[in-house]
């Protein structure tokens, strides 16, 4: 599809097929990002939408048409969360400086949750965001969940060189979250989603770049045979609990990979 934009895209939702939004980033030459990007699919093409100058945006998330948010980074590496009400984007605040977002996702227009940097957690009740204790220290990127009451966000603990050692996983219960670090041995975990609460697909890397994908059966995780070997896999989406479709990257071929879980195995899908 012809997009419009020459961005690094990072993140996508919709509420119909006719209504569809992607955010992400225009990237300077020294490769940081300069000027975040929102476009828009009206069932027919794509478009560029104005939007409040941000360095980049990763996630986007609604609960209607007319109530869309998509977070990110601001300038100076201070997070950014935009709001669009059905004809305008608008920056909103949290009281305080934010630090830079990644994901985000809620229940209902008044029950939403931004994650990111040292992980954080914001919370929007319907009129303001504020900070929640996470559990998590180093950066949770995605977050998906069941319920109000049942929500996980995915992330890395990263060590003195800033190097991923430990996938990521908190859980909130409706009253407090809580965070459990190196996943199923995992190294780095980058998205989230689920059919349930006994449901649950992870997905990321583990050591030597293997890729990774951790299922949640309602009481416990574990590692999934991911039909790839040398893969990192970034992102996990399906339409129910026997079409699940991961996306990522091959390093020993260079090329992108998807793979699809039919509820019973994994395997490749050729691009």
């Amino acid at each position: 599809m012809v997009s419009g934009t020459t961005a690094g895209l990072s993140g996508v939702w919709g509420s119909s097929p006719s209504d569809v939004f992607a955010v992400g980033a225009q990237y300077a030459a020294n490769g940081s990002p300069n000027d975040g990007v929102v476009l828009h699919y009206d069932g027919a093409a794509w478009s560029v939408m104005a939007s409040p100058t941000t360095a980049g945006l990763a996630g986007v998330w609604g609960s209607s048409p007319s109530d869309v948010f998509a977070v990110g980074e601001g300038a100076a590496t201070v997070g950014a969360i935009l709001h669009y009400d059905g004809s305008t984007w608008s920056a909103m605040t949290a009281g305080a400086a934010l630090p830079v977002l990644s994901g985000v996702w809620g229940s209902a227009a008044a029950d939403v949750f931004a994650v990111g940097s040292g992980g954080a957690i914001y919370h929007y009740d319907g009129a303001a965001w504020s900070a929640m204790a996470s559990g998590a220290t180093d950066w949770l990127f995605r977050i998906w969940g069941a319920s109000a009451t049942d929500v996980y966000a995915a992330g890395a603990a990263f060590n003195a060189s800033g190097e991923a050692n430990g996938g990521v996983i908190a859980h909130y219960d409706g009253s407090a979250w809580s965070a459990t670090t190196n996943a199923a041995g995992t190294t780095y975990l980058s998205g989230v989603w689920g059919t349930s609460a006994s449901d649950v697909f992870a997905v990321g890397y583990a050591p030597a770049y293997a890729g990774a994908i951790l299922h949640y059966d309602g009481a416990a995780w574990s590692a999934l045979k991911n039909g790839a070997t040398t893969t990192v896999l970034y992102g996990v989406w399906g339409s129910s609990a026997a079409n699940v479709f991961a996306v990522g990257y091959d390093f020993d071929s260079g090329l992108p990979v998807i793979l699809h879980y039919d509820g019973a195995v994994w395997a490749a899908i050729t691009p």
